[in-house]
């Protein structure tokens, strides 16, 4: 039984630790492609969440969701390209 309450913990630590490798990373069309905006979004409740429509530089869709942190701050949370074929 503690063998099995030692896998949970190591597996749940692991889990946590690899989360930060799968960060997304923004790329050019991106609010936070060259650094976090100068101006910061004061009025938005922290911890709410808005969406991002762009195209890059080869003419393709992205949407991207961004969540605004306590200091203000944009994280970037997810990327979906959108496929003008897909039905």
């Amino acid at each position: 039984m503690r063998t099995i309450k030692t896998l949970a913990v190591v597996a749940m630590t692991f889990a946590l630790l690899s989360s930060a490798a799968y960060a997304i990373e923004p790329i050019p069309g991106s609010i936070t492609y060259n650094g976090q905006p100068r101006s910061k979004l004061t009025k938005a409740p922290i911890g709410s969440t808005f969406e991002h429509l762009f195209r890059d530089n080869f003419g393709d869709r992205y949407v991207e969701t961004y969540r605004i942190a306590p200091d203000r701050s944009l994280q970037l949370l997810s990327r979906h390209k959108i496929d003008i074929f897909e039905r």
